[in-house]
């Protein structure tokens, strides 16, 4: 995932100059279509989420980043002040990388349970 928003993060940069505000756009547009596909991806299964409380609010987490990728995405086009959107998109980044971690941790919790854990 820090991969796939690296050059997502590189265009939201305060110091990124925006010659052509229109290619900007276009590109931060782009880019957040992989994001938003990781997301759908890489998330565990809604039917196996009642085993675990953490499994249900990583699903609620998701639905919300989801939403506020979607309502970002389509004001990227169009949002008078792009410096306060960068913002927020970069914000949403930070909080997209916390959730990826939230779910890599619960996968390893799942497997640690199969195993036996520390017992």
């Amino acid at each position: 995932m820090t991969a796939m928003t690296a050059t997502l993060d590189e265009l939201l940069r305060p110091e990124y100059v925006r010659e052509n505000l229109g290619a900007w756009r276009w590109s931060v547009r782009r880019q957040l279509v992989p994001v938003r596909d990781r997301l759908l991806r890489d998330h565990p299964d809604r039917r196996e989420a009642w085993l675990s409380a953490r499994a249900s609010r990583t699903l609620r987490e998701r639905d919300d980043l989801l939403a506020r990728l979607n309502t970002l995405a389509s004001q990227v086009l169009v949002a008078v002040d792009v410096d306060e959107l960068a913002d927020r998109l970069s914000r949403l980044l930070v909080d997209i990388a916390h959730h990826h971690q939230r779910v890599h941790d619960l996968a390893y919790d799942d497997v640690e349970l199969e195993i036996g854990g520390s017992e």
